[in-house]
């Protein structure tokens, strides 16, 4: 679905009165009779544009009843030309070194323009798979004497402190009720 706009070339249409046509067009575009002068210049102006074809007839149609003749044109497309990379130099896929002569680092904003000066290890990618860490050598368990220690037999006392004895109940055979 193509884009259009509205083109005037300062064309009323016939049987039009220029002082109707501008007063129309002022209302319309709510503007000041300098603003509507400079429309009748008779240059190509583009009122509108990017319209879709029913929003392009409707405007036709309001701006032929207000008394000027405009027409429809597609909006020209624009072809961007895009430059093509150059051809290798080698046949194939081959990886060069990279030439340290060839141009200077340049920072791609003013963030990454503190960082010119630091001299950082250049590291390499690993392959897909590859074991990033180094390995460490296994933890050694400590060689502990415990022939001094014995293990006593299943449910057997291990010596746990006991609690201290519950305290005797009291004598209360002196005491007597009252009713």
């Amino acid at each position: 679905m193509g884009l259009f706009e509205i083109v005037f070339r300062g064309e009323l249409v016939a049987g039009a009165q220029l002082a109707l046509v501008k007063a129309n067009l002022a209302k319309l575009f709510q503007a000041d009779s300098t603003r509507i002068d400079a429309l009748f210049g008779g240059r190509r102006l583009v009122l509108k544009s990017d319209l879709d074809a029913q929003a392009a007839e409707k405007y036709r149609a309001t701006l032929e009843r207000a008394g000027i003749v405009v027409t429809v044109e597609p909006v020209p497309v624009q072809v961007e030309e895009i430059e093509m990379a150059p051809p290798p130099d080698a046949p194939g896929f081959q990886r060069r070194p990279p030439n340290k002569l060839e141009q200077p680092w340049v920072p791609r904003d003013c963030y990454m323009a503190a960082f010119v000066e630091v001299q950082a290890p250049a590291y390499d990618i690993a392959e897909v798979g590859a074991d990033l860490q180094a390995r460490k050598p296994a933890v050694q368990a400590p060689k502990v004497n415990l022939a001094q220690f014995s293990l006593a037999p299943a449910g057997s006392d291990m010596g746990q402190a006991r609690g201290p004895a519950s305290p005797p109940v009291p004598d209360t055979s002196h005491l007597k009720l009252m009713p």
